[in-house]
Order: structure tokens, then C-alpha cells, then sequence
């Protein structure tokens, strides 16, 4: 998926351009309809827990978003860019340095405030990689590409830090038979695996069920996309991958049409009657603060720190100036940041809106600011370098 954004700042385009048009919505004359369009009930719970359209684009295409995202991870691992041991010590770092800073800003900003906003530590902690493409796009070939083959293997990194904080501090209560159906589908897709079975349609039908499984049993749903794909075959007896075939056929759905469907559905904020206070209570400061502050702060210092030990070299190519603008840029967030953020306040439309807030605030600083930098001080035209220096 990330191979998209790569030259293309295209999928960054209309993630802005859905942002807009659903705060549009939520804030026009049709503000109510747009609200009923997603969180109006469809039938009653006890038919399906997943009774509106909001929890089917959430709890269920999201869940494909996010068996992309294991395709990718497994490629990347196996023979991508995470392959090997140095080639994973600096994304690894930046990314876990990325993770823990705004987690930190955060919690600094909440301090004395409601201790129910502590649940969203997790909020500024995931960088948007379709945005952060998208204004790396806008630049062209100025940006070093190993800066951008490092901001793409820091992604992917993120994606597994976003995946396990969902998995481990966002997850209802466990309903035991549920989660061990769930185990034994996924023990039968990897005996799939293991037996050399290639069918696609085998893994996705086996993919569906385990998702079902995975959803009521209290772990959350799109858990279940990262671990299906896991046992998707990378090696095929007749040399075509049936893991990257499935990756290059979903991608563009995924980049293209689930993730704007999520945005819309989830970036709309009612700003009548929110007043100033509520874009600048605790909760988005210290998200904006997070995703800006926090991310800049972690990335280029890990970065810097791992130089000047020896322990990995900065990306090829890059200035330091050039470095940070990189940083800066990694606190875009918009789908991960959204997505947990349901997930620490559910139910708590005022916490999730300032949430939405606080995002988008961060989201905004950090695109035009890292830009600014990057436009002001790249020029590498034609570089076709890669992301670890050999020197």
C-alpha cells in the first residue's frame, strides 16, 4: 500500500478534501442528516451487535484497512525493508521513540484535568502515512528518497505499535468461547499455510469467519485483519506471491475508497455550540501538542541519538534540517488518531469531538510547518538513493 504514495501525493489529496467536506457536513444545514446518516440505528442490537452504519465502516471495513496493513507488514519483514537486522534498527527506534514522546506531551497537557482523559494517550502516537505522503508529493523530487524510504519503513513500524496498543489498552471484555473459536480459525489458517495451500478465496472466506469470531469476543474487530493476513503465503510453488498479488489487488480500494469513507465518517465536527472553550480544553491541546510536539521531538532525536552512538546512520543523503522536517511531518495524524480515538472514548461524543479537534489542529501544524522546512531546505533532483547510508 505505502508503494502508492510513494510518487503519488493523490490518496493525501482526497483524505484533506474528505476532511473538509465532512466538517462541512457536520456544521451546514444538513448536519442532522449527516449524523443520522451514520449513527442512526439500522436494527436492533440484539440482531446484529453492528446496527449502524458508523459501526459497520469501524468494526468492518476498517477491518480490511487493516489486513492490508498485516500484507504489508508480513512483505515488508520477510523481503522488504524490514528484513534484516540493520535494516530494521533505525525505523524500529524512530518509530518506538515517535510512539512514546506524545504519549508523554500528552499526558503532561491532561495532568490535573478529568483522569477520564488519560485513555487517550494513544491518540497522537500514529502518524497518517497517506497524508504525510501527500505533502511529500506536493515537494517532488526535492526530498531526498531515502528520506522518504524512511519515512515509509517508520510507517510501517507505527502501524505495528498502533495495531498492538489496540490489541493490548482497547479492548472490551474477553468472552472466552468466542476468543477461542477465534484461536482455533486462526490455527486453521495457518495450518492452511503450512500445508501449501495458495487459494485466495480460501484465505479470505477463512479471513471473514475469523473476523466474526474475533468480534464478539470482545478483542477488537479489525484485530482480527492484521492476524489473517499473517497467513496469507508470501512463496508459491509456481513463483508468484499469493501475498503480494492480494496486496496489490486490495491496496487501491483500501487507499482509494475505505479510508475516505472512514474520514468522512469519522472527521465531521459540530462546532455550533462548542465555542473556544472547547477547541481549547485540555483534550485537543494536548493531542495537537502530542501529534506536533511529541512526534518531532521523539523521531529526530532518536534519529540524532542513534547517529552520534554509531547504532544506526541517518538516512543517506539528508541534512539535518532536512531530518527534522521529516519529523515534523510524522505528526500527521488523521486515520489511526481517529480510529483509537472512538476506541478510548466510546460512547462520549463532546471528549471525541475535541478529539477531533485536537487532531486535526496537530495534523494542520505539522503538514504546513513541515513543509515549510523541507520546501525551504531541499533540492535533490533525481537522488534514487536508499535509506541507510554506507559510509
Amino acid at each position: 500500500m505505502r508503494a502508492l504514495f510513494v510518487g503519488d501525493a493523490s490518496a493525501g489529496i482526497l483524505l484533506i478534501l474528505v476532511a473538509i467536506a465532512a466538517m462541512g457536513a457536520a456544521n451546514s444545514a444538513w448536519r442532522e442528516e449527516y449524523h443520522t446518516l451514520f449513527h442512526g440505528y439500522l436494527f436492533d442490537r440484539d440482531v446484529f451487535k453492528l446496527n449502524t452504519l458508523h459501526l459497520w465502516i469501524n468494526d468492518g471495513l476498517m477491518a480490511i484497512f487493516f489486513f492490508v496493513v498485516g500484507l504489508e507488514v508480513k512483505r515488508e519483514l520477510i523481503a522488504g525493508q524490514l528484513a534484516t537486522a540493520q535494516q530494521r534498527r533505525l525505523p524500529v527506534l524512530a518509530a518506538g521513540a515517535g510512539m512514546v514522546a506524545p504519549a508523554l506531551v500528552y499526558m503532561f497537557f491532561v495532568s490535573g484535568a478529568d483522569p477520564m482523559l488519560a485513555r487517550g494517550w494513544a491518540i497522537p502516537a500514529a502518524t497518517d502515512i497517506a497524508f504525510a505522503m501527500g505533502v511529500l508529493g506536493l515537494l517532488g523530487s526535492r526530498v531526498p528518497s531515502s528520506l522518504r524510504l524512511f519515512l515509509l519503513t517508520v510507517a510501517i513500524v507505527d502501524d505495528i505499535g498502533a495495531v498492538l496498543i489496540i490489541a493490548m489498552f482497547y479492548t472490551a471484555s474477553i468472552k472466552l468461547t468466542w476468543l477461542i473459536g477465534s484461536i482455533v480459525v486462526l490455527g486453521f489458517m495457518v495450518g492452511m499455510n503450512r500445508r501449501g495451500v495458495t487459494s485466495l478465496p480460501a484465505y479470505i472466506l477463512m479471513a471473514l469467519v475469523l473476523w466474526f469470531f474475533v468480534l464478539n469476543s470482545g478483542v477488537h474487530a479489525t484485530i482480527a485483519g492484521v492476524v489473517a493476513a499473517f497467513t496469507v503465503p508470501m512463496a508459491s510453488r509456481n513463483g508468484t506471491s499469493p501475498l503480494e498479488r492480494l496486496e496489490h489487488n486490495l491496496a487501491p480500494w483500501s487507499a482509494y475508497l475505505i479510508v475516505p469513507i472512514f474520514g468522512f465518517a469519522n472527521a465531521g465536527v459540530d462546532f455550533s455550540g462548542m465555542g473556544l472553550e472547547g477547541v481549547f480544553a485540555p483534550l485537543p491541546i494536548a493531542i495537537a501538542a502530542g501529534l506536533f510536539l511529541g512526534k518531532q521531538i521523539g523521531i529526530f532525536s532518536a534519529i540524532y541519538a542513534a547517529h552520534r552512538t554509531g547504532f544506526a546512520p541517518r538516512p543517506e543523503n539528508a541534512n539535518w534540517p532536512e531530518i527534522w522536517g521529516i519529523s515534523i511531518l510524522c505528526g500527521i495524524g488523521f486515520t489511526m488518531s481517529l480510529f483509537i480515538g472512538e476506541l478510548a472514548f466510546p460512547g462520549m461524543r463532546e471528549f471525541i469531538d475535541e478529539a477531533k479537534i485536537g487532531i486535526l489542529l496537530g495534523s494542520l501544524a505539522s503538514a504546513v510547518i513541515g513543509y515549510g522546512i523541507l520546501r525551504m531546505t531541499t533540492e535533490h533532483p533525481g537522488d534514487t538513493q536508499g535509506l541507510v547510508s554506507r559510509n
